[in-house]
């Protein structure tokens, strides 16, 4: 058969004819050419869709509104099949043979791709027969582009639909005696030493479909089953004489498996050779013929598994997401993943580790889908660790802890290490350094006095200003590398004032026993001061007190979209209160961000438009009641009456155990607050660095090295080194952009990963009430409202009063919560940043709660119970 522009024979094509054949076609003639048993064929190509497109007007109708895809399908369906390549169609499908079965798929071309799959969102039309059937098939596969489930899967996944063109598959049937689906690493717990067959006598569709219950077999290794579960099979789909296909219902499904020990084997060989050649597991369609003959239908990857870090030592390893322990489940630019390398190199080498190069970072320190990640193997792997490491997470992120105790069972995992001097001695030594016994005892016998030590230390911060704008840009290097590394000794220059706040709390907790519950803790916490999170957005709150009176500021914050409103503000064309009163703020708080440990991404004062949405939020709230100055007072005096009534219980007892209880709730008060300043202290320093790293970016643009000052961001502290010197990055700069979009699409970030893909949490998932969804309580009471599902807060809009559904959160989200009715979030402990400031303003919250993003729907009618850690569903 001739190639052509209008149908090309599979054997032609390989994975570089994505344009011309779409994904499918591109896979399978490329695994025609690789000698794999794939069923011949031929491809009608993109150029022939466009010629019908073109001819249809269907341009003119991609302007996009609700019913886009039933105006194309109606446009494409009314107009004729060419002539060319109607003729060309019949002289291809004739050369496999006259009146030969044939399977039309849809080959488009965001298809099967590594990045997205477009499983089942265009049409498949099996045992076609006929040249008139075919065409008719061919025609209707072209309309399929613009289900509305296509249109739908294409917006969320960020595709351009005019950008997309359809090819169609014309392959020979395979007269079926069993087919079915095989992953090469399970799609659900992401183990990739697994191979995962469904099977079912007939045709494959029966189990793409779902129509039937399929025996389900999963294969540990190159041959080792694990689990073999016979399905009823009740149906199956076979091929009408004559073309067409019939369900045929069947009485002896669960009788006997579909695939004989043999087959299986076969089966797991051909898949471990396809993911060998493409590289990546792969998602792969089946069938054996009455010969017994396997034959290849489709493979493509699996776009839902999370990649795994490069392996950081032998035997099986864990990985923990340190990017979601710190609340972010985004992707981290490069240059913000370089610089947590120079960050976590100080206290790694603190703590005994070689580091060989500061910027390469600590062995431990690993990446994976834009995400930070770090090997935790040694402290699972010993007693110590063990005993640390799932107490630390019940307070910082509870799910994470449920993991890790679950893999304490696991062989491979077992104890290596139980000597504990070894850790004693360095955390000893690296306390001493930094004089954190003096600092605690400080904080506890004088906490005024240790708030002002950790004030000065942020007047020093405050004044640290970028390199002078004469300054070598290698300097600017060097002095971001320097500030760099002083991240980490803030911590326990800081932080030790706010952990013997939380000592006091576990010490009250003893003394007063059943007298202070969890409820009880929870009001003591309430509305702490001191909290830099806090006193934040109470300033954003006063300032949109202010300008609810002004009518041209409230007005503009009304009726203007914030980007706009951002553009306005750095050209100092806002009405003059709103201009002098967010400059004001953002001199105060511009180095926040949303995932502000990311020092890739904007500050608030390089973009105020988040802000200038929360105030354009807060205008909406008119009850004063609700207003949250007014709610963070009454959570003060609720606090101090929960540390009295707390007291009196306890005197009851002892007069004594009452007095040291109330000493240690109000060191609780005093000095709890504070655990919010140690971050807002790295944040500041962060931003110097990024501002630095600007200059560099904007001198880079300049020579033509970076399309963009702002893809200094997606290079590293090495490579942007190297740019200085005149290497030219543009083209990995525009490939790391194109992966970090589609990683920011990703909504599933494993807390735990181990080296063989398996995410553990999916082996040991929390049962749900009856009802409701279980978490961990975060902040007590009982509200119901709507829900409002916000997954970048960037934008969002809250009415007062609804529930917030978040994945986790950061700062920068926290102006949110002053006009929240509750909180639910996917992460967190008791005591990570969003349970905390819900406590403090008095808020519902429960943390934890497993997939809520998906499994609530904005508008949902939800009650959180934030004593019980339930959020009841409506029935």
């Amino acid at each position: 058969m001739a190639v052509n522009e209008l149908v090309v024979d599979l054997h032609h094509l390989g994975s570089r004819e994505l344009s011309r054949a779409g994904g499918k076609a591109a896979n399978l003639g490329e695994l025609i050419r690789t000698g794999f048993p794939v069923p011949p064929g031929f491809v009608v190509t993109t150029e022939a869709y466009s010629q019908v497109a073109a001819a249809a007007g269907l341009e003119s109708e991609l302007d996009g509104d609700a019913r886009l895809g039933e105006r194309a399908r109606a446009a494409l369906l009314a107009t004729p099949v060419p002539a060319r390549v109607a003729d060309a169609v019949c002289r291809a499908y004739l050369a496999l043979g006259e009146k030969v079965p044939v399977a039309v798929r849809s080959s488009a071309t965001a298809e099967d791709l590594p990045s997205a799959s477009f499983a089942g969102q265009q049409d498949t039309f099996l045992n076609v027969v006929g040249v008139d059937a075919v065409l008719d098939a061919v025609h209707r596969c072209w309309a399929s582009l613009w289900t509305d489930r296509a249109v739908s899967y294409r917006a969320d996944a960020g595709i351009d639909h005019c950008v997309v063109r359809l090819a169609v598959v014309v392959q020979r049937m395979v007269d079926a005696q069993v087919a079915g689906v095989l992953f090469t690493a399970d799609p659900v717990t992401g183990t990739r030493t697994h191979t995962v067959i469904d099977a079912s006598p007939g045709l494959g569709e029966a189990v793409v479909s779902g129509a039937v219950n399929p025996d389900h077999i999963v294969v540990e290794g190159e041959g080792r089953i694990v689990e073999h579960r016979l399905g009823d099979k009740a149906v199956e789909v076979r091929p009408l004489a004559g073309g067409g296909t019939e369900q045929v219902s069947r009485a002896d499904g669960a009788a006997r498996s579909s695939l004989t020990d043999a087959q299986i084997t076969s089966l797991v060989t051909l898949g471990r050779r396809v993911e060998a050649y493409y590289r990546a597991p792969q998602d792969i369609e089946w069938a054996i013929d009455g010969d017994g003959a396997l034959w290849l239908t489709q493979s493509r990857p699996i776009t839902t598994l999370h990649p795994i870090p490069q392996p950081t030592g032998e035997g099986l390893r864990v990985y923990l997401c340190a990017s979601l322990a710190q609340g972010l489940t985004r992707p981290i630019t490069p240059m913000g993943l370089s610089a947590f390398r120079v960050i976590t190199s100080v206290p790694a080498a603190a703590f005994g580790v070689p580091i060989a190069d500061p910027v390469a970072g600590p062995p431990a320190f690993v990446t994976a889908g834009g995400r930070a990640f770090a090997d935790i193997t040694p402290g699972v792997r010993s007693a110590v660790g063990r005993a640390i490491l799932p107490r630390v997470f019940d307070v910082m992120e509870a799910r994470s802890a449920v993991v890790l105790r679950a893999l304490f069972d696991e062989p491979a995992l077992a104890v290596r290490t139980t000597s504990r001097w070894p850790f004693v001695r360095r955390v000893a030594k690296v306390l001493v350094h930094h004089r954190v016994p003096a600092l605690l005892a400080l904080s506890l016998l004088r906490p005024a006095a240790a708030r002002q030590r950790v004030d000065r230390i942020g007047r020093r911060l405050r004044t640290l200003t970028a390199l002078p704008a004469d300054a070598a840009p290698e300097q600017r290097l060097n002095h971001v590398q320097r500030v760099l590394t002083q991240l980490f000794p803030i911590m326990p220059r800081v932080a030790p004032v706010f952990v013997s706040g939380l000592a006091m709390l576990a010490v009250a907790r003893k003394l007063a026993g059943d007298d202070l519950d969890a409820a009880a803790s929870h009001e003591v916490l309430r509305s702490l001061p001191h909290n830099t999170t806090t006193e934040m957005d109470l300033e954003l709150w006063a300032l949109a007190t202010r300008l609810r009176g002004n009518a041209g500021a409230a007005e503009a914050l009304r009726g203007t979209p914030a980007a706009e409103l951002a553009d306005r503000y750095h050209d100092g064309a806002l009405p003059p209160a709103l201009q002098q009163g967010l400059k004001a703020f953002l001199a105060r708080h511009g180095h926040r961000a949303v995932a502000e440990i990311d020092l890739g991404m904007p500050r608030w004062s390089d973009d105020p438009s988040h802000v200038l949405g929360v105030l354009a939020n807060y205008l909406r709230l008119d009850d004063p009641e609700l207003a949250p100055d007014a709610m963070f007072a009454r959570g003060a005096l609720a606090a101090e009456a929960a540390v009295a009534v707390t007291v009196d219980r306890v005197r009851r007892r002892s007069r004594v155990r009452a007095f040291a209880v109330r000493v240690a709730l109000r060191r609780v008060r005093q000095l709890v607050g504070m655990r919010e300043t140690h971050k807002d202290f790295v944040i500041r320093l962060l931003a110097l660095a990024r501002a630095e790293f600007r200059v560099v970016g904007e001198l880079l643009a300049a020579r033509g090295l970076l399309s963009d000052p702002a893809d200094v961001y997606f290079l590293d502290l090495a490579e942007a080194r190297s740019a200085l010197a005149g290497a030219d990055h543009r083209a990995t700069v525009a490939e790391r952009r194109e992966e970090y979009d589609r990683e920011l699409r990703r909504r599933h970030v494993p807390r735990v990963l181990l080296s063989d893909g398996t995410e553990p949490e999916t082996l040991s998932r929390p049962g749900d009430a009856e009802g409701a969804l279980t978490g961990t309580p975060a902040s007590a009471g009982t509200v119901t409202a709507p829900a409002r599902v916000v997954l970048d807060p960037v934008g969002a809009h809250l009415e007062p009063g609804e529930i917030l559904v978040v994945p986790s959160t950061d700062p920068g989200w926290t102006p949110l919560f002053l006009t929240a009715g509750g909180l639910v979030m996917e992460m967190g402990g008791p005591n990570s940043h969003g349970a905390v400031v819900a406590r403090e303003y008095g808020i519902p919250a429960v943390v934890g709660v497993a997939d809520a993003t998906t499994r609530i729907r904005t508008g949902q009618q939800v009650t959180v119970d934030g004593a019980a850690g339930l959020v009841r569903l409506p029935s």
